[in-house]
């Protein structure tokens, strides 16, 4: 995430459907019911598959339980456009093998909703540019005029967490080790060595402009916080799928060791 080679942004519109299905005869046919308890070990009795949860005594509720959850994450992002009565009515039903739309109307409505789909998150992209862009130039209009908040000629914005003593970066190429971690404006995580536990080794010429720029002005031992606008960072591209485009982001980064960049490297 770290590096500035830009990944192409593509639209994908993409619909989420949940398929469950069962296969019951009202227990009219004893053979088949016996056959079916025989595929899988009951979870009707028998001890819970985790202990003490409320309402839910034996696995089958807490199979149930979580066959819900996960059908809701899948959801999640269309809530407004459904209806919760409906989709357990819908379940219900098929389940018991007496749905009220036939399959043609079934992939007639499929069709026409993934078509609605589709052309919001069409809508959604076009427009998610220019509310980047906004958010970030409002975000950093406000920010350079927090205490200890310098703002570079680029329009790099960063602050001293912790000034060290050792040596700066000497060259645009020169090759760094560093802890640091990345986030959206919102706070949303991208990237983190800290989260991997190990330190990261750049050139600074791998890397997005407005952070090569706030690691040449620290000192090893330093510790900076820098703001990059979009031109300095990924620009209209972003970097999918967490960096949107033109979108500001954020870098806490600690400058452990620097060098000459290596000539095996050029």
């Amino acid at each position: 995430m770290m590096l500035k080679q830009p990944v192409v942004l593509a639209l994908a519109g993409v619909l989420m459907c949940v398929s469950l299905s069962a296969c019951s005869k009202d227990g009219k046919d004893e053979k088949s019911a016996e056959a079916a308890a025989d595929a899988i070990t009951s979870t009707a009795v028998g001890t819970e598959a985790v202990k003490g949860i409320a309402g839910m005594n034996n696995e089958r509720k807490q199979v149930s339980y979580m066959i819900g959850m996960d059908i809701a994450k899948s959801l999640k992002e269309i809530e407004k456009e459904i209806d919760i009565s409906m989709v357990s009515k819908g379940l219900a039903d098929q389940m018991a093998g007496k749905s009220l739309i036939n399959e043609a109307q079934h992939k007639e409505i499929q069709v026409a909703f993934t078509a609605k789909l589709q052309a919001h998150a069409e809508k959604v992209a076009a427009e998610l540019p220019a509310k980047n862009k906004a958010a970030g130039e409002a975000f950093l209009a406000k920010n350079k005029t927090a205490e200890g908040v310098i703002t570079t000629a680029s329009g790099l914005q960063y602050q001293v967490l912790r000034q060290g003593s050792g040596a700066k970066p000497a060259t645009d190429d020169a090759m760094v080790k560093v802890h640091y971690k990345g986030t959206l404006l919102d706070g949303t995580p991208f990237d983190s060595s800290y989260d991997r536990n190990e330190p990261a080794d750049f050139s600074l010429v791998q890397v997005v402009p407005g952070w090569a720029e706030g690691v040449k002005l620290m000192s090893v031992g330093s510790k900076y916080k820098l703001w990059i606008p979009s031109e300095l960072g990924w620009g209209e591209t972003g970097s999918p799928p967490v960096i949107g485009p033109n979108a500001t982001v954020v870098f806490e980064v600690e400058l452990l060791e620097t060098k000459p960049a290596s000539p095996a490297a050029e």
